[in-house]
């Protein structure tokens, strides 16, 4: 029984040790341009700052949106250490497809930050930056 238990324990709880580091992830921040005006930078797919027990139980079983979430954070990452273009055009992509119908824009840009803390303050560093792309081929674009 004691054997059984201790193969059936990191199943539930599992180690820190899985990940080689750990650290920050970046964030991905986008702004839409208009007529040659970039608007302001905003957060893509902020968290929401409460949720309920219902819904929190809800998504242990059932959360599409973390998942792309995720994809996500694996994109910026994979963008910082080795960049590539499918790792730009996936987040493009994704970004678009996030914004709210009919956005008053003609392209979209992103860039990653990393958030840490020094002392009482929060510094926000920009790792990257993309360029400017046109909005309207990525919108009607399937995921």
């Amino acid at each position: 029984m004691l054997r059984l238990l201790s193969l059936f324990l990191p199943t539930v709880i599992p180690s820190w040790r899985f990940f080689k580091t750990v650290a920050p992830s970046p964030r991905i921040e986008y702004r839409l341009i208009a007529q040659g005006s970039a608007g302001a930078w905003r957060e893509d797919r902020p968290r929401p700052a409460h949720l309920g027990m219902g819904r929190i139980l809800r998504r242990m079983l059932w959360n599409p949106d973390w998942n792309e979430q995720l994809y996500l954070v694996s994109c910026s990452e994979r963008l910082i250490e080795a960049p590539s273009q499918h790792s730009v055009d996936e987040i493009n992509l994704r970004v678009a497809q996030a914004l709210p119908v009919g956005a008053a824009a003609q392209a979209l840009q992103f860039r990653l930050v990393f958030l840490s803390r020094e002392g009482e303050e929060i510094v926000k560093l920009v790792e990257y930056e993309s360029k400017p792309v046109p909005l309207a081929p990525l919108q009607g674009r399937r995921v």
